[in-house]
C-alpha cells in the first residue's frame, strides 16, 4: 500500500500554538489589518450534513470566532446529501472571491469519488485547500458479552470463530465500513459486514447483541461506553483520547502500529481563489483554532485538533488521502452507486 503523507514531522508541528503561529507568520500585524480592512461581507460556509451533527457543530464554533476576528459575517449553510458530496459540488461552482467556502469531511473529498459514479466535482482540481482542522476518531466497540477485553483477545477469538462474528457500519462505503474492512484484511479476519443507514441503528443492534461489534466515531459511541452497554476495545486515533476513553489503548499501542481509523475536517475554497485570499483565510483560521480555549471546545465536540502548517501542506495531505482511500475502496469491492 502506498504510504500516507505524514502531515507533520513532529508533535510540535502538528499542534501549533497561537503564539508560535503568529510569530512565524508575523500575523499580529496581519490580524489587526484583517480587522481594519474588513468589509463586513457575508461569507457562506457550506456543511454537507444536517445541523446538530459533529461537522456542523465544529463549524459553528469556528464560524463564531471568525466573525469576531475578521468582522465579516460567517454563516453556516447546511447542504446535506450524498455524504457531503452535494455541498462540494455546489462549492466547485461557486465564485472564487471568498464569499463561499466549505468545512469538508474526508469522506466527501476522498472516498465518495471512488464510490459514486458521479459526484459533480474533481477533488484534485476543483478546490483550494486552506487548512486541516482536526480528526474525528473512531472507536472499535463490541457487545459486553463477547469474551474479549482488548484487541489481542478480540482478534484471537475472531480467528478461532471464523464467520461467527458480525460488524455493523453506517452504510456501504462509509468510513466505518471501509476502515473496518481494512482492519479485517490486515488482521486476516472473517467477520460478516452488516450495513445500516447511519450509526444509531447499527449501534442499537450491537447493544442488543444482534451484532458483535462496530467501528464508529467516538462521539457516536461515547454514551453507550459510559453506560457500560458497549465495551471499547481500541481507539483509531494516533494518541489516546480523553475523558471516558482515556483508559482505552489505541490500535497502535496494541500492536497494529500502522493502522488508524479517523476522518478529518478541512476548510476549502473554490479553485481559482487568489493565493493572498487562501493565505489570509488560513491565517485567520489558525488564529481562532489554535488556542487552549478552542482546543477544549473542539475536544468536547469529539474532534481532536490537528492543524496544517500551510495551505500547501493541507493540499498535499488531501491528495495523498485521495490515493490511499481509493486503494481501500478498490480492495473492499464496494459497488459504485
Amino acid at each position: 500500500m502506498k504510504k500516507r503523507y505524514p502531515l507533520n514531522a513532529t508533535e510540535k508541528a502538528r499542534r501549533l500554538t497561537l503564539k508560535g503561529l503568529l510569530a512565524g507568520l508575523g500575523a499580529l500585524g496581519l490580524q489587526s489589518s484583517l480587522a481594519q480592512t474588513s468589509s463586513g461581507k457575508v461569507v457562506k460556509v457550506f456543511v454537507g450534513f444536517p445541523a446538530g451533527q459533529a461537522t456542523d457543530m465544529v463549524t459553528r464554533v469556528i464560524a463564531e470566532k471568525l466573525n469576531t476576528l475578521t468582522g465579516d459575517n460567517f454563516i453556516v449553510d447546511n447542504r446535506p446529501g450524498q455524504g457531503g458530496s452535494m455541498a462540494l459540488s455546489q462549492l466547485a461552482k461557486s465564485p472564487a472571491n471568498g464569499s463561499v467556502m466549505m468545512m469538508a469531511h474526508m469522506s466527501a473529498l476522498d472516498t465518495n469519488p471512488h464510490i459514486y459514479k458521479s459526484v459533480g466535482y474533481d477533488t484534485l482540481k476543483d478546490f483550494e485547500s486552506v487548512g486541516l482542522v482536526g480528526d474525528l476518531p473512531f472507536v472499535l466497540v463490541c457487545n459486553p458479552n463477547l469474551p474479549a477485553l482488548n484487541l489481542k483477545e478480540l482478534l484471537a477469538y475472531a480467528k478461532s470463530n471464523p464467520d461467527k462474528l458480525t460488524n455493523a457500519s453506517s452504510g456501504n462505503g462509509t468510513v466505518s465500513h471501509l476502515a473496518m474492512e481494512e482492519l479485517k484484511r490486515r488482521a486476516g479476519l472473517k467477520i460478516t459486514h452488516i450495513p445500516y443507514k447511519g450509526s444509531v441503528a447499527g449501534l442499537t443492534d450491537v447493544v442488543a447483541g444482534n451484532v458483535s461489534m462496530a467501528l464508529e466515531t467516538a462521539s457516536a459511541v461515547r454514551a453507550h461506553v459510559e453506560s457500560g452497554r458497549l465495551r471499547a476495545i481500541a481507539t483509531g486515533s494516533s494518541q489516546r483520547l480523553g475523558g471516558i476513553f482515556s483508559q482505552v489503548p489505541t490500535f497502535k499501542e496494541q500492536g497494529m502500529t500502522d493502522f488508524t481509523a479517523v476522518t478529518w475536517l478541512m476548510l476549502l475554497l473554490p479553485q481559482g481563489s487568489p493565493k493572498a485570499l487562501v493565505q489570509s483565510t488560513y491565517t485567520s483560521l489558525m488564529s481562532v483554532v489554535s488556542t487552549p480555549e478552542m482546543e477544549q471546545k473542539l475536544n468536547a465536540l469529539g474532534l481532536q485538533p490537528r492543524f496544517s502548517t500551510s495551505p500547501e501542506e493541507a493540499s498535499q495531505y488531501m491528495k495523498s488521502e485521495f490515493a490511499y482511500w481509493g486503494e481501500v475502496v478498490k480492495r473492499s469491492n464496494v459497488e459504485k452507486e
